[in-house]
């Protein structure tokens, strides 16, 4: 059995939960995505857990914290997702869209809140849901301990969606929904629209810029669009920083056409 962890805790935080997590089940193997998703935002942290957790095996329990919501009134919840491809799934963490993303993925799913404190610590931190709530919950759960047990099924939970970029009027259009550490700016515009072939020369704020299968068929410093390993359509450069180089933000807008001149 596999327990996944991600937050925006950076180190020593994430020690507390896996000791926590070992004591109620010390035969999980745990297994950390990230613990560098940008301070606070939701958004990133959605995009990765959305983009690793489909390759895990049936069964594992994937445990997120990006939570600035973090004693107040936000609920706690539990996920359980399934599909016949991906098997069963389950999700634990802040009801603030974290979560939802991945588990629309995986494929069909259901949203407990956690009330059940049975699942928490004895004495709960109004700052460290994480080690409080969340890692003992997903560990129980991990143990065989059935998601109905959590608390009562829910229907309201907080929604994120990245959308999904378009072919309109001989472009494609989208908005940029995560730039990684290299600075690539990965688009919501999926492969499965993306009709460009390798040598094709895009047109994307008045800059043109090569389609390629990867980012070395690029010289160093000279920016091209790609399909990464996401799935979605990307704008890089290659040993650079796309991000400053075409000075783009998440949510800024992005739209993509077949150069004229080529």
């Amino acid at each position: 059995m596999i327990i996944t962890l991600l937050s925006d805790f950076g180190d020593v935080y994430p020690a507390s939960m896996k000791g926590i997590i070992l004591r109620i089940n010390p035969a999980i193997n745990i297994v950390d995505i990230s613990h560098s998703v940008p301070r606070h935002d939701v958004r990133a942290g959605a995009f990765i857990l959305m983009t690793c957790a489909k390759y895990f095996p049936s069964g594992t329990v994937h445990i997120a914290v990006v939570d600035p919501g973090v004693g107040t009134e936000r609920r706690p919840i539990a996920i359980r997702a399934e599909s016949g491809n991906s098997g069963i799934h389950y999700f634990i963490g802040p009801d603030n869209g974290l979560l939802i993303p991945a588990a629309r993925s995986i494929g069909d799913f259901e949203v407990y809140e956690i009330t059940n404190r049975n699942l928490f610590l004895n004495d709960v931190s109004g700052t460290f849901h994480g080690r409080d709530i969340f890692a003992p919950a997903g560990a129980h759960i991990s143990g065989g301990v059935k998601i109905e047990d959590a608390g009562r099924r829910i229907f309201d939970f907080v929604n994120l969606d990245f959308g999904e970029g378009k072919r309109k009027d001989g472009s494609l259009q989208g908005k940029v929904i995560f730039i990684d550490s290299f600075g690539n700016l990965v688009t919501n515009i999926p492969s499965e629209v993306v009709d460009f072939e390798p040598g094709d020369v895009l047109e994307i704020q008045d800059k043109r810029i090569p389609f390629q299968k990867s980012y070395g068929f690029c010289k160093a410093g000279e920016p091209l669009a790609l399909i990464g390993s996401h799935g979605y359509l990307e704008v890089a450069v290659n040993q650079g920083n796309a991000a400053a180089f075409f000075n783009l933000n998440i949510n800024d807008n992005v739209v993509f056409f077949i150069s004229h001149y080529q």
